[in-house]
């Protein structure tokens, strides 16, 4: 009672709170009450859930990094710039947010596809994207680049511009200001927008499938392996669900630990 004083939240909304957290809450139990905790690791550990694994940990840090390789100039230009069409743009960019993944994979299909709008092009050169490795890390960069964006402009809005002004009044060069300056200002943010990146591209699903296919050990993430897991061995499924939930409360961890560290 004390701290609700204190805090000045109303005590009846405690009780939807209670009832959100056990929502959330209890699902995961129940996840973890149907774990066969005597085979778990030999569950885990097969060859087609390793190769997964391992797929989904290499293709999720390739897209993780392309987020930052084209997140941080895009939250650059959406935050420190202003120019006509601006508020579209930021909508066209944080738009793999709202969108459903397989439409995303659709899209994908028939942008690097063989008939698609640049995949006639790519053919001729050789090269074909859909339905290998590098369609998955396409599909991740696509569904996670949202999050690297939303998170660095955030950040930097929040910095404000001051000394980044004071540096380029000393005679810095803006590439010097960027370097000495800006980044190193928002570095906490940019840290949890990799975090958050390599968290939605671990679990991506819709558009891995549709623009990627499922060839275990090429396209074959972790995700794709839980889903067919659950028809021919529920366990695995189940083990494997376990692995990804703990995944995403170390990410969690680290937002957070990133976040504190800003403040």
């Amino acid at each position: 009672m004390s701290l609700t004083r204190q805090s000045g939240v109303p005590r009846w909304v405690l009780v939807p709170a209670a009832l959100g957290a056990a929502f959330v809450v209890l699902p995961l139990v129940a996840l973890a009450t149907r774990v066969e905790w005597g085979s778990f690791f030999s569950l885990i550990t097969s060859d087609s859930s390793r190769a997964a694994l391992w797929l989904s940990l290499r293709t999720s840090a390739a897209s993780t990094l392309l987020c930052v390789v084209f997140g941080v100039p895009m939250a650059l230009v959406l935050a420190r710039t202003t120019f006509r069409g601006q508020s579209l743009l930021r909508s066209i960019v944080l738009l793999p947010l709202v969108l459903p993944p397989v439409v995303g994979g659709i899209a994908l299909l028939y942008t690097f596809g063989r008939k698609g709008l640049l995949g006639e092009t790519i053919d001729v050169l050789g090269l074909q994207i859909a339905f290998s490795t590098t369609a998955v890390v396409i599909a991740q960069t696509f569904v996670a680049l949202p999050f690297m964006v939303v998170s660095l402009e955030g950040t930097l809005r929040t910095a404000g511009e001051r000394y980044e002004v004071v540096a380029a009044t000393l005679g810095a060069r803006p590439t010097t200001v960027l370097r000495r300056v800006t980044l190193p200002l928002v570095l906490p943010g940019l840290a949890a927008g990799a975090v958050l990146s390599f968290a939605r591209a671990l679990g991506e699903f819709g558009a891995t499938i549709t623009f990627a296919g499922s060839l275990e050990g090429v396209t074959r993430t972790l995700p794709l392996e839980i889903y067919l897991q659950r028809e021919t061995d529920p366990d695995a499924a189940v083990a494997l669900s376990l692995v990804l939930v703990v995944v995403a409360v170390l990410v969690i961890g680290l937002v957070r630990g990133t976040r504190s560290t800003a403040l």
